[in-house]
């Protein structure tokens, strides 16, 4: 498995010799394409022993839901809530669960197609090439291990709150020759990232039985939560502020605070993409994954709902604790019950313990696909013979995340993710379109193209007007001609670009609309991220455009000279693929 990488690196004149030459193994590599086929049968062999196929429905909507419903929703609907929405944050998560139900069918369509465990990265290795899905699948990694490492510090924090202890005065301590932001060593974090990473390495099995039992529990204290929020609560806190002189009525911040509020609290869907890297673990992908995945998104959007509205019901908005928004609605509106803090943190430590199984889970099997793709070492690519699990994978990725966690802090990490996340889900989105009606090698790919292109200016034009135009109608009416515009697009291309292919098992109703909405509110929400988040974005992009560059392109081409991989293989052997799925 190693031997493909010797021609270039085995000396340091061949690794001089490999760099003179990379703008030809650029040209050659960089947009190669692989297929169906490839990643369900030859790429899946370079990991040695299978993934046990285990899983069923009811697994991936526990993965779902437990990958879902983490601490976000106690922050973020605080926030969203107080400063934008209002009431109305019940709409707010409506609109986000719809749109991570767009993205969610987008990712069911390449999972039945493709059951394997690359996830995003091998959807669009198959529709755009090699360098695309590394940039992607890189950034999406590093999101996956930063936000790993601020969900394990957050547990020591709720873990504090639940056993009614000062969480980084008991659970931590300081080490003062350190710089600040980096200087409290939180050890809870540590052991709980390494436990689960034992349990993800032994068996993919018992972790969903771990990840199901806290899951159920978790869900218990949430309908525990809306139930007592509507049993407390008054219904006149939806209209009526609780200072006068506030604005008052469901809409408070108008229609757009409704979707500010709802770019907030999109973050607390981030999770369900981890469900499509199980697919390889999936029996009968065709049933399963549609009913695992989508499904999943759906109870999680009713959940998050009649948390919004419970909250809502116990309290003024203008009341709301945006840092601890059910702990303080409990003690103020529920006849000062004190103890409904420790609640929420018991609670919230169990939706951190699932939604960080899941997640590593998730981070593993891409990494493991990516190593087969020879762009890393192939070493990341092993399946243990006895486990059936990417054990290598799985414990580099888990003690990466626990030596993070130890040290930085948590608001320092939160300003590093989300937009990794945002933005592959628009790449998906995307690349379910082009592979409908363009597939490599069988039609002219330049009309879906020139759409993708065009529809994706016309959304980002009314994103920055949406965010930077001053109020009142020249505004609104750019917007309403921005809205006219993407619909007219979206017509012309449904009307004039016929499909080349259709899916045989399942595939994304109402082509083009799904998607193109999709990449719409993707585009929308990526909008709202700060300028931290797209600093970041860019310097590890450049940082991944390097890698590639001076390591990558040159495994990959080894690779390629030895028959491991192809530089494009044939469009036609996909649907030889598909006997894959019926495993």
């Amino acid at each position: 498995m190693e031997s493909h990488s010797s021609s270039s690196f085995s000396t340091f004149n061949s690794y001089l010799h490999a760099l003179s030459d990379t703008p030809r193994r650029l040209s050659r590599r960089a947009c190669s394409v692989s297929t169906s086929f490839e990643e369900t049968s030859r790429a899946r062999a370079r990991s040695g022993s299978d993934m046990r196929r285990s899983l069923r429905w009811h697994d991936l909507i526990g993965f779902g839901v437990g990958g879902m419903v983490g601490a976000g929703v106690f922050v973020t609907s605080g926030r969203a809530s107080r400063l934008y929405a209002g009431p109305a944050v019940v709409l707010s998560y409506a609109i986000a669960g719809l749109c991570a139900l767009l993205s969610a069918f987008c990712y069911t369509e390449f999972a039945v197609e493709m059951p394997v465990a690359g996830g995003a990265f091998s959807y669009i290795r198959v529709t755009f090439g090699e360098f695309l899905a590394f940039v992607t699948g890189a950034n999406l990694i590093v999101d996956y291990v930063l936000s790993n490492a601020a969900v394990a510090r957050g547990f020591t924090a709720y873990l504090g709150t639940a056993l009614g202890l000062p969480a980084h005065a008991s659970l931590r301590f300081t080490v003062h020759a350190l710089p600040d932001g980096y200087n409290e060593m939180d050890l809870i974090a540590v052991a709980v990232v390494l436990l689960l990473t034992f349990v993800i390495c032994y068996s993919t099995r018992e972790s969903s039985w771990l990840n199901m039992v806290l899951t159920v529990l978790h869900i218990l204290f949430i309908v525990f939560v809306i139930v007592v929020g509507f049993w407390r609560g008054d219904l006149k806190n939806f209209t009526e502020p609780g200072n006068p002189e506030n604005a008052g009525g469901f809409f408070p911040f108008g229609a757009s605070g409704v979707f500010n509020g709802a770019a907030m609290v999109y973050l607390s869907y981030i999770g369900y993409d981890a469900v499509s890297t199980m697919a390889e673990e999936v029996k009968n992908p065709a049933k399963n994954i549609p009913i695992g995945v989508s499904g999943s998104v759906i109870l999680v959007t009713v959940l998050y709902c009649l948390m919004a509205a419970s909250m809502s019901a116990l309290l003024p908005y203008d009341k709301i604790d945006a840092d601890a928004p059910f702990s303080g609605a409990f003690e103020a509106g529920a006849a000062g019950w004190r103890w409904a803090a420790n609640m929420i943190g018991a609670g919230a430590s169990m939706g951190i313990v699932t939604s960080l199984l899941v997640a590593m889970l998730g981070q593993a099997r891409y990494m493991c696909v990516i190593g087969r793709s020879c762009v890393v070492p192939a070493w990341f690519a092993r399946v243990h013979p006895a486990t059936s699990t990417p054990i290598n994978a799985s414990a580099f990725l888990g003690i990466f995340t626990a030596t993070i966690a130890l040290f930085t802090d948590l608001n320092i990490l939160l300003n590093l993710v989300s937009i990794g996340s945002l933005f592959v889900f628009y790449m998906v989105a995307n690349a379910v379109i082009y592979r409908r009606y363009a597939p490599h090698g069988t039609s002219n790919p330049w009309p879906t193209l020139s759409f993708l292109f065009c529809f994706s200016l016309t959304s980002l034009i009314f994103t920055l007007l949406w965010q930077f135009a001053p109020a009142g109608r020249p505004k609104a009416f750019m917007l309403g001609s921005c809205v006219a515009l993407a619909l007219g697009v979206v017509l012309l291309f449904h009307l004039m670009v016929p499909q080349a292919r259709k899916p045989e098992f399942w595939g994304v109703p109402f082509m083009p609309w799904i998607p193109s909405i999709s990449i719409f509110l993707n585009i929308f929400l990526l909008g709202s991220l700060d300028k931290p988040s797209y600093v970041r974005f860019g310097v590890f992009s450049c940082l991944v455009v390097l890698v590639y560059v001076l390591y990558s392109v040159h495994s990959s081409f080894d690779a390629e000279r030895d028959g491991i991989l192809t530089q494009k293989a044939v469009e036609g052997a996909v649907e030889s693929g598909d006997d894959a799925q019926k495993v």
